[in-house]
């Protein structure tokens, strides 16, 4: 039963990985992988020594860390108040509405923030309303990151809330009637049974969201990002789709692609090994 499934696993995950050894030579697809001649480390160090090495580690950190703090941040106050909500069938209808942005594919996100975010859409009608001129969200290299961390939280946290609304669940029901009956407040059950209650979860889901932390959304930025934002909005994902798939202004440049790519596989790896560690020390959770 189980020999499908390995051959499928050998197939797609094991043997794809001979081709890291492009990142150590200089690939050209006329001479093959084994034709190729090696270059050692020669990829990385071009790379590196190429002012795109700062700006694009920078960006992915930037807007991944961002991601991070908002998405956890708001996932969490919206189950707060979500929960205190007594009206069931409202309360499903909220959850519902704010949990379907989730399993929309960014290319049809991506074509709604086009459009309402444009300098003629409804958001900037909006703010010229009140008097605020036109803001190019997408056009403007010092606003487009905070676009794409705003647009991935309003996507995100109502299927993040979902995990904090179960631990909510398990919060024992007797010590909020014992903290009434002692006349604690609404506010005072929140802080003092509802957050700790949640607190492994938050640190949980932060712990692990560190090993992602390099995945700043391939997806999202390559449907919503243009030239003139490549300063502040290309990350390591686009970087490598760039010049490793589509080339600049040349050939594409399958070496230094799969270079960065393999050095972001790395950092990836002991970011999630740290991940793990920091979610057993703070969390209590291991999978072996």
């Amino acid at each position: 039963m189980l020999l499908p499934a390995l051959a499928l696993l050998a197939l797609f995950h094991f043997y794809p990985i001979w081709g890291v050894l492009i990142a150590f030579k200089d690939y050209s697809p006329l001479k093959g992988l084994a034709g190729s001649p090696w270059v050692g480390l020669d990829n990385f160090r071009r790379f590196f020594d190429s002012p795109n090495a700062l700006l694009i580690i920078r960006n992915t950190l930037f807007i991944a860390v961002g991601k991070i703090v908002f998405g956890q941040l708001v996932a969490v106050l919206f189950s707060l108040m979500l929960n205190e909500v007594r009206i069931y069938l409202f309360k499903r209808a909220v959850q519902t509405a704010t949990t379907l942005p989730h399993f929309l594919s960014w290319v049809i996100i991506g074509g709604i923030m086009v459009q309402i975010l444009s300098t003629s859409g409804p958001v900037n009608r909006l703010l010229g309303m009140v008097g605020i001129p036109p803001i190019r969200f997408l056009g403007n290299p010092s606003i487009f990151p905070w676009t794409l961390i705003f647009s991935e939280v309003w996507k995100e946290f109502g299927f993040g809330a979902v995990i904090y609304l179960a631990a909510l669940t398990a919060i024992n029901p007797e010590l909020y009637e014992a903290a009434a009956v002692d006349g604690a407040g609404r506010f005072a059950r929140l802080i003092h049974i509802t957050l700790p209650g949640i607190r492994p979860t938050i640190i949980l889901m932060a712990c692990l969201s560190l090993g992602g932390i390099l995945n700043a959304g391939f997806e999202q930025v390559l449907v919503l990002y243009n030239p003139v934002v490549y300063k502040t909005g290309d990350i390591i994902d686009t970087f490598v789709f760039r010049v490793g798939l589509v080339g600049q202004g040349g050939l594409p440049d399958y070496s230094l692609g799969t270079a960065v790519g393999l050095f972001k596989s790395g950092i990836g790896f002991f970011l999630i090994m740290l991940s793990y560690w920091l979610a057993d020390r703070f969390a209590n959770y291991r999978i072996f």
